[in-house]
């Protein structure tokens, strides 16, 4: 697989993603649900608390890449779905700095939702792996 990263304007660069990105070659896709904080048996963690719940997500994110045989290196797409963007940004560093350390910077959307499914989650993540 071959990614080729597509930035007309290089701004996006320095917050963590791409503009779009070119994947070429022979592949597999992974297409991601949303995850959000809950536990291996399904319980919500972190009521109200979106830094932990942004920790918690980005794990089980990487969970289920990983049961995939993948990593965090091969999301080509990720959105981000929060009750609250002005409490989320203050803990983006979060995903920035695990997507940086896997040497990736998937397309990325952000958008504000009244609520998520579960009462009380204020982040989901849902992503497009291509290995």
């Amino acid at each position: 697989m071959e990614r080729t990263a597509i930035n007309p304007v290089t701004w996006s660069q320095e917050l963590g993603f791409n503009q779009g990105e070119v994947v070429s070659g022979e592949s597999r896709t992974l297409y991601i649900s949303g995850q959000t904080a809950m536990s291996a048996d399904g319980r919500p963690q972190h009521d109200e608390d979106i830094a932990a719940q942004f920790a918690l997500a980005v794990d089980n994110l990487e969970a289920v890449l990983t049961e995939a045989g993948m990593s965090l290196a091969n999301l080509i797409r990720l959105n981000v779905y929060t009750t609250d963007v002005d409490a989320l940004f203050p803990h983006y560093g979060i995903l920035a700095g695990r997507l940086g350390a896997a040497g990736v910077a998937p397309t990325t959307t952000m958008l504000e939702v009244t609520r998520l499914a579960i009462p009380g989650q204020m982040i989901e993540l849902e992503g497009t792996a291509v290995a």
